[in-house]
């Protein structure tokens, strides 16, 4: 039996939150993390959601240290590009550390004890069965490119995602990423400018 990628179910919120926490610490911006478990459960499983999410399930045998089964999660959400046409965006891909690159029919004997997965195997892990579905299904809607962001000292992602064949568009077009939020945002759209 291996791992598992299933979309996520309403009741999976509680864990992927989880998750999502444990990437704010990793990205060392745990405070920046200002939702829960229930606006996650409201904002994807409304009629109309935001966005779509898959996660990444071991059996019971495989479990994390701490007795969890959902080890990662994929979180994504279809734009639009007016000179390419349909995109997907994958806003999060997050395996938990002890699983990353983890094949588990492989190392079904290489348990250190049960649920504690010890070797690392490089390429044939988690993430990528994640990333590649993501893929699959922008490939599926028609999508041109899948588009995501990624800090630029998370020196092991970029090698990760490259070896993939991801471009870097900041390096290759000079694209800068921007947002406004918060107030900004606020005077943003009531038409006022400035600081």
């Amino acid at each position: 039996m291996e791992c598992v990628v299933r979309p996520c179910r309403a009741e999976d919120c509680v864990e992927v939150m989880r998750m999502i926490r444990e990437l704010a610490e990793f990205e060392k911006l745990p405070d920046q993390v200002q939702i829960n478990d229930q606006v996650l459960r409201e904002d994807g499983f409304a009629n109309d959601p935001f966005y779509r999410c898959l996660v990444a399930e071991v059996p019971p045998e495989y479990r994390s240290r701490d007795g969890h089964t959902i080890v990662g999660y994929g979180l994504y959400f279809f734009t639009y590009s007016t000179w390419k046409g349909r995109n997907i965006y994958m806003e999060d891909l997050y395996i938990m550390p002890e699983f990353r690159g983890i094949d588990l029919e492989e190392n079904r004997m290489n348990l250190g004890s049960p649920g504690i997965c010890t070797p690392n195997y490089a390429g044939k892990g988690i993430g990528k069965k994640l990333m590649s579905k993501i893929a699959e299904i922008g490939v599926e809607n028609r999508c041109i490119e899948m588009k995501f962001v990624v800090l630029d000292w998370n020196q092991a992602a970029i090698d990760f995602y490259q070896s993939q064949g991801a471009v870097d568009l900041t390096a290759a077009e000079g694209w800068h990423f921007f947002h406004f939020k918060g107030d900004a945002l606020v005077r943003l759209a009531q038409g006022q400018t400035g600081l």
